[in-house]
């Protein structure tokens, strides 16, 4: 499958990487690792190749970036929450996840399932630090910005919950966004109430 050539245009240095990585997001998630070339990145993005491997290093350094990216809470999706009251900071977090995963599901999909490269330790170990870095978001944007073990492990889990049902909605089918919402925000409430008290 060939990749059409996007124009070229001058780019400040940020903007081109920025560029190069989603187009990187796009391919690997509509084919998977072993089907995209740094080639096929650097052509769909209208540079030459070398300057794919300038910005991110050899393929798999990229793959690991486009992980990064499709599996990491921003920041400003945290600091842009409602400043309400707990329910709709839980139902703002939980609407804005399922906004990411929807717009960018196939790469979101194939992020999740590593893309082929499951078992690999870098690979591996991107994701772990994304649940990592996501269920401290989750527990930043419900008020928890000091956790203990026992807490981030429960935040983990409810990352892990996240991830299983979202993955449900989008790959099975079975059920629908309004019902993937309910039982997230749901269970994010439940938990902050009832179980993060006593942890």
């Amino acid at each position: 499958m060939s990749v059409e050539a996007g124009p070229r245009r001058r780019l400040e240095p940020d903007a081109r990487r920025e560029q190069i990585l989603s187009v990187a997001v796009r391919l690997f998630g509509e084919r998977g690792y072993a089907e995209v070339s740094t080639t096929d990145v650097a052509r769909g993005a209208g540079v030459a190749r070398g300057l794919v491997n300038h910005y991110f290093g050899t393929k798999k350094d990229l793959y690991l970036d486009v992980i990064r990216v499709m599996l990491t809470v921003p920041g400003v999706a945290i600091t842009s929450l409602p400043q309400g009251d707990l329910p709709t900071r839980a139902d703002a977090i939980v609407g804005w996840y399922l906004d990411v995963v929807s717009r960018h599901s196939r790469s979101w999909l194939a992020a999740i399932t590593a893309g082929g490269m499951a078992g690999d330790s870098d690979v591996d170990r991107v994701i772990a630090k994304a649940i990592d870095d996501a269920a401290d978001a989750v527990l930043r944007a419900v008020g928890h910005e000091s956790p203990g073990p026992a807490l981030h492990a429960m935040a983990r889990s409810y990352v892990g919950l996240a991830v299983s049902t979202a993955s449900e909605w989008l790959r099975r089918g079975v059920l629908t966004r309004a019902q993937v919402h309910r039982l997230l925000a749901a269970t994010l409430l439940t938990m902050v109430e009832q179980v993060f008290p006593d942890a």
